[in-house]
């Protein structure tokens, strides 16, 4: 079985920065293959070269001109990373310093991995470079916020997939905010659309429109991630699962995911150690 290494922001030599830099070569020294789970935001640009992460027991193949996203918590492992050339940020939540790029951070829906359009590398490039440069000054040259500030453009820059739906899906927002506090204690759509005045279809449609998804079947994910996350992360049991997720008991918590994944909670840990 594959141990989950739990890693905390630690910046080098700068106790109060919030933003750090490495590229892939200083990554591949560091990396063993194992899986991880952070407390802080990875965001990487690959300038070139194949490989592959997964996040969050999904497997996305890398490539020229995408980015990486791994948000706090999420369960990762870069699975093959001796080809690829670029820099990644590691930064806290509360880094960046626009109302509109911490909202973006702040999403729980943060896409994994995407594809920078031709058209936006060059912009992607200057920022991720003017990042680096400043991340690179000796501490007292210059003042804490700029990496913060040039985080911002580098987030804005990249255009994440997540983003368009946060501006033109304001019932979809409310929604997904409140079912990422309420999740673990209401599993029913209909209670978020009370709580957020919303009759059912209208909450419906904005989630669909979003998502490609029910508002039930988007809040089953959410259950479910949560519950691989400590089913693999923090080793629990069936029936800590379902004391943590707000089930009943072990059965129900058991019924539930062999629904949603084919296989019951045991033997879905079992197979962890390869994801």
């Amino acid at each position: 079985m594959t141990v989950i290494r739990q890693m905390t922001y630690q910046p080098v030599g700068r106790r109060a920065a919030a933003v750090e830099t490495m590229s892939f070569d200083r990554l591949r020294e560091l990396n063993d293959g194992g899986t991880q789970r952070a407390d802080f935001h990875v965001l990487a640009v690959i300038d070139a070269g194949q490989g592959s992460v997964t996040v969050d027991f999904l497997h996305h193949p890398l490539k020229e001109r995408s980015a990486v996203w791994v948000p706090p918590g999420a369960v990762h492992r870069w699975v093959d990373i001796a080809g690829l050339a670029g820099h990644l940020v590691l930064f806290v939540p509360t880094a960046p310093v626009t109302d509109a790029t911490r909202e973006l951070v702040a999403s729980p829906d943060l896409a994994a991995h995407w594809s920078i359009p031709d058209t936006d590398w060059l912009f992607v490039d200057t920022a991720r470079n003017h990042l680096l440069l400043e991340a690179s000054a000796p501490p007292g040259d210059i003042s804490t916020e700029l990496p913060e500030i040039l985080l911002s453009a580098l987030i804005a820059r990249l255009r994440p997939p997540h983003a368009e739906a946060r501006f033109t899906h304001p019932v979809f927002r409310l929604f997904r905010s409140s079912v990422e506090a309420h999740f673990r204690e209401h599993h029913d759509a209909g209670y978020y659309a009370r709580v957020l005045g919303y009759a059912p279809r209208t909450l419906a449609r904005a989630v669909q429109q979003v998502t490609g998804r029910t508002a039930k079947g988007y809040i089953v994910d959410r259950i479910v991630l949560e519950a691989k996350r400590l089913l693999a992360h923090d080793r629990l049991t069936a029936a800590r699962c379902a004391d943590a997720l707000g089930f009943p008991d072990a059965s129900n918590f058991s019924v539930f995911f062999r629904n949603a994944t084919g296989m019951r909670p045991g033997a879905w840990q079992a197979t962890v150690g390869d994801r």
